[in-house]
């Protein structure tokens, strides 16, 4: 096995397509979001060790429905998963047959291991499998074998092995699919030959670094934190950096919950902000919303004076 090497996640629209992508991080292996067109010319540059491909809304027989072009990736012998709208695609472009909406699947599905590849080694002969799609694999493409079968009969599973191909119409990414990791470690490990080698601390450090070089010496940084993930984690990255160069502001809208201000100054404060500006804007806020109903005005209304009240805060800043 070799270290160092990333997948590609084909983003065809699907909800799940992050998912996907944290649960090869999770198991060792960077991962990148990519649209498809773009596949390519991450190739060219080199460092890919699989391709997945993720679902997608959208259905295979739609005529402007999105696609891949199949050549680049196995001329490189690089190794394809397709999952659902992936699976489906796979079929399409290769020739096998699908059928449309006559076979529908959603939740929990009981699926039989007819026979054992590199993917589903290990797995036992029955599990349940998580289920989203309308259109149905029913016949693979030629010089593909059929690994596995839902209770109605579709195919779930499918692989070329010579071309290190495979796809499976269930969701592994999902909690709700048994063994799903397993099946996501089968295809880096034992099918793309990729070590586990990456973890979240790897990528700190080079987005700090990034930082750096980014942001001019001497320059100042001012960041809008709101007490999420994103804007927190944004601003200890940045920290890190640019020490005390960094100024965040926070906003009291009046509309968190008790005790949420205090938590994220006490939060910031403990992970090594300096400058922190907490704006007490509650009563300019609610003044702004008093006898608006619509749900869509009172997000347009609640976004614009935020961003009134952060650039006349920065302008303060010295």
């Amino acid at each position: 096995m070799r270290e160092g090497l990333k997948v590609l996640v084909a983003d065809f629209g699907g909800q799940y397509a992050h998912l996907i992508a944290r649960r090869c991080r999770e198991l060792g292996v960077y991962s990148e979001i990519v649209d498809p067109e773009l596949v390519e010319g991450e190739l060219e540059k080199g460092g890919v060790g699989g391709v997945i491909f993720s679902g997608g809304p959208r259905s295979v027989f739609e005529p402007d429905s999105p696609s891949i072009d199949l050549k680049p990736i196995l001329g490189k012998g690089v190794p394809i998963l397709g999952i659902c709208y992936g699976h489906q695609l796979l079929a399409k472009l290769l020739g096998g047959r699908i059928e449309a909406g006559r076979l529908r699947e959603y939740g929990r599905t009981r699926v039989e291991v007819l026979e054992y590849d590199r993917l589903l080694e290990g797995l036992p002969k029955r599990f349940s499998a998580w289920m989203s799609h309308g259109d149905a694999v029913v016949e693979p493409p030629p010089g593909f074998r059929v690994t596995s079968r839902s209770e109605s009969g579709i195919v779930t599973s499918m692989s070329d092995e010579i071309r290190r191909i495979y796809s499976i119409q269930f969701h592994p990414e999902v909690v709700h699919t048994e063994h799903g990791r397993e099946i996501l470690r089968n295809f880096l490990e034992k099918i793309c030959g990729i070590k586990p080698w990456w973890s979240p601390g790897d990528r700190i450090g080079e987005i700090v670094e990034e930082i750096r070089r980014t942001v001019p010496e001497g320059e100042r940084v001012i960041c809008a934190v709101s007490g999420g993930v994103d804007s927190m984690t944004t601003a200890v990255l940045v920290s890190k950096a640019v020490g005390d160069r960094l100024y965040c502001i926070f906003v009291d809208h009046g509309l968190m919950r008790k005790g949420e201000r205090e938590s994220v100054e006490r939060s910031l404060r403990k992970l090594g902000v300096k400058n922190l500006i907490i704006v007490d804007a509650r009563e300019r806020f609610l003044r702004r919303l008093r006898g608006v109903a619509d749900p869509e005005e009172k997000r347009r209304i609640v976004g614009e004076e935020f961003i009134r009240v952060f650039e006349e805060e920065a302008s303060r800043i010295p």
